[in-house]
């Protein structure tokens, strides 16, 4: 029987570790619900996230300062890709975009590895003070992590169901072909979806930075979760994005309770049982052709 105190530490693991990946994974949702494009490019911006973060702790000393940094420079990377790729590629088929977004990915991780170099390298965790949770010790900054990730879920509900630019995105994910008919440019819905997207996957990587090592690799090493996440949920859901996130996070932590291989085959296995169940994942609808 497990340790309840160990229980417990393993569900909070998985929520912030889900927080993560919801981040991640919100903008790959985005950009195929919209777009209709798989951006695998999003892995780079959480890695330019943590970087950028890393590096300007380095040399302010301010954690804070270093994720709003590594946010932004997330978001003007993407938009520079945005603009400089993908507005030449959006007509193309889905493999096409997806073929030149790994392309993307590996290119930004060669050009990680020319300006920081191959050595993983630690972050600094902003709060290092414990709560006491059910008799448990539980990091504040986990916590702090697991409540980030709910703040942007509202926040992107409320921009996209309160605001005229957020209900013509739903829109265009519904149709993009009947926004178009309302004669409003698809292509700067394009844009600033693409940047919201950029912009959260920095947020993940600042965020994870002091969890795990800055390594010019970890956007290739959650790519398999991040994918598995936008599946469970349903492409296009942000509802369901947000539960496959915390579903992935708390089978990759009780199950490297249990037994550590699990951590990695689980996540599969649940994958493959709710596609058996429900093909377009938990809130996904069928696919749209443009």
């Amino acid at each position: 029987m497990m340790d309840t105190q160990l229980l417990i530490s393993g569900v909070i693991f998985g929520l912030s570790i889900g927080s993560i990946f919801f981040l991640m994974a919100i903008g790959l949702s985005l950009c195929f619900g919209l777009m209709r494009i798989i951006s695998l490019d999003q892995l780079l911006y959480y890695s330019v996230g943590a970087f950028i973060s890393y590096s300007i702790f380095v040399a302010t000393g301010n954690t804070w300062i270093g994720m709003l940094g590594g946010m932004a420079a997330a978001g003007l990377v993407s938009f520079g890709v945005e603009r400089f790729v993908y507005l030449r590629i959006y007509e193309r088929d889905i493999t096409f975009t997806m073929i030149a977004s790994f392309a993307i990915l590996i290119a930004g991780v060669g050009a990680i590895k020319y300006i920081w170099g191959l050595v993983p390298r630690p972050a600094p965790i902003p709060i290092e003070t414990q709560v006491i949770i059910l008799g448990t010790e539980i990091p504040v900054y986990r916590l702090m992590v697991i409540g980030i990730s709910f703040l942007v879920y509202f926040g992107i509900w409320l921009f996209l169901n309160r605001t005229i630019t957020g209900k013509a995105i739903r829109a265009g994910i519904e149709d993009v072909e009947h926004v178009e008919g309302l004669g409003i440019n698809v292509y700067q819905l394009f844009t600033i979806t693409f940047i919201i997207a950029g912009t959260l996957s920095g947020l993940a990587g600042a965020l994870h930075a002091p969890l795990i090592m800055v390594d010019p690799h970890m956007g290739l090493h959650v790519l398999a979760f991040v994918f598995m996440v936008v599946i469970i949920g349903g492409l296009g859901s942000i509802k369901g994005t947000l539960a496959s996130a915390f579903i992935v996070g708390q089978v990759i932590s009780l199950g490297s309770l249990i037994y550590a291989p699990l951590a990695q085959m689980a996540p599969f296995a649940i994958m493959l049982l709710i596609l058996l169940i429900k093909p377009t994942g938990l809130y996904g609808s069928k696919l749209l052709k443009r």
